[in-house]
């Protein structure tokens, strides 16, 4: 196994030293290798047919019709958005997306010609809040595309009934929700169309790399046209495309993460499901992710967010985590209102108060399957000493 830092690349090789408890891992495993060292004998290294035997695989995990593999999740995401041009959508119409999320699914909108249009979130659930996507519907509006944050369910009846009143596309957007369920269904099945990202941080990973998984032919033929320029045939293009292929050697690392799929699945809920317990004792003071009896986490990351009335910042236990050797992340931003980039947007702090409190004041921790009962052991006792640091006693 492989740890890693994702904040500063540059420092990736010391992680491992540095941090007792790094924010990330890669599962490696001896087939793998095997398969990597087979696509350099031969010699055929673009993608081929690790890089479809991947797919299958991967449909199969989700008992879907179609898998799409492709160069990252950002690339999955993007694709799927342009998918929408073969069911009569138009450049710059509106995809419905929530304010919280890594920026790349704001972004993946905006590289197919569409509109992202943001809705806030609940703090709670970190998904978007289903009584406020309705107002943001216009005439223009062609999609819906939820993201299942820290691959906790977005309420996706609630979504579907939306999106069939207005006959709205839904996409969901699943980057960081392999393996999540919601009232018995996988998430990943109940859009038109699910984005993955396969990337180094996730339970199923190419290192770097997306997939699409759909049940509607069409649309996998579009996307399969998509992510080589939008060819069709020998050399027809018919759609305005992208250059986003998988290769033999990101296929060969993911069908080694495909065969241990159910142990990494196994292992990181346990993780999830023990520090949801052991927070218990300090909900005082923070908001953890929480599991309802209709739905199981994917289980990415573990997100705890200050409560307002905490006697201390998201930044002052964050630096005491670092020091203490527990590597963490932020919970993204707001997009529309904490990201430079989307300045045109001509949004302004405090149009999306949910998602820039979680942002402002939260922060999210690793549960891999590299992280024994010991670690999160670990993680316990530094919250409570950072809490006595503060005269608390949990």
């Amino acid at each position: 196994m492989h740890h890693f830092s994702l904040a500063n690349p540059s420092a990736s090789l010391s992680a491992k030293a540095r941090y007792k408890v790094p924010f990330g891992t890669v599962s490696v495993t001896p087939q793998a290798r095997q398969l990597i060292n087979q696509a350099l004998d031969s010699n055929w290294l673009t993608r081929g047919k690790l890089v479809q035997e991947f797919e299958e695989k991967f449909a199969a995990l989700f008992n879907v019709g179609h898998a799409i593999a492709v160069s990252s999740g950002t690339d999955a995401d993007a694709l799927s958005c342009a998918v929408l041009y073969d069911h009569g959508v138009q450049r710059g119409d509106e995809v419905i997306v929530p304010a919280l999320s890594f920026v790349a699914t704001g972004n993946a909108i905006l590289q197919a010609g569409l509109t992202p249009v943001f809705v806030d979130i609940q703090r709670e659930t970190l998904n978007i809040n289903p009584s406020m996507i309705e107002a943001a519907v216009t005439l223009r509006t062609r999609a819906i595309m939820p993201v299942h944050l820290m691959g906790k369910p977005a309420p996706m009846d609630e979504i579907q009934a939306i999106a069939q009143k207005h006959k709205l596309i839904v996409i969901e957007d699943a980057a960081e929700a392999h393996g999540a369920q919601y009232k018995d269904k996988k998430i990943g099945t109940m859009g038109a169309m699910a984005a993955f990202s396969l990337y180094a941080a996730h339970i199923v990973t190419t290192i770097e790399g997306g997939i699409v998984i759909t049940d509607n032919a069409k649309m996998a033929e579009a996307l399969r046209s998509l992510r080589n320029h939008g060819i069709v045939g020998k050399f027809e293009f018919r759609r305005i495309g992208f250059s986003a292929k998988m290769h033999e050697l990101e296929a060969a690392v993911g069908l080694g993460n495909i065969e241990i799929f159910h142990q990494i699945l196994a292992k990181r809920r346990r993780n999830l499901l023990y520090l949801i317990d052991q927070f218990k004792k300090f909900q005082e003071f923070f908001i953890t992710i929480q599991e309802q009896p209709y739905e199981k986490i994917g289980p990415h990351a573990f997100s705890i967010i200050v409560r307002e009335k905490a006697p201390f910042t998201k930044d002052e236990f964050v630096a005491y985590l670092d020091q203490a050797g527990v590597d963490s992340r932020n919970l993204f931003y707001s997009i529309p209102t904490q990201c430079p980039s989307y300045a045109f947007l001509g949004k302004k702090l405090g149009d999306f108060p949910e998602a820039e409190y979680c942002s402002g004041y939260g922060t999210h921790i690793g549960i891999h399957q590299d992280l024994e009962l010991k670690e999160l052991d670990y993680v316990v006792e530094v919250t409570e000493n950072f809490l006595k640091t503060k005269g608390i006693k949990p």
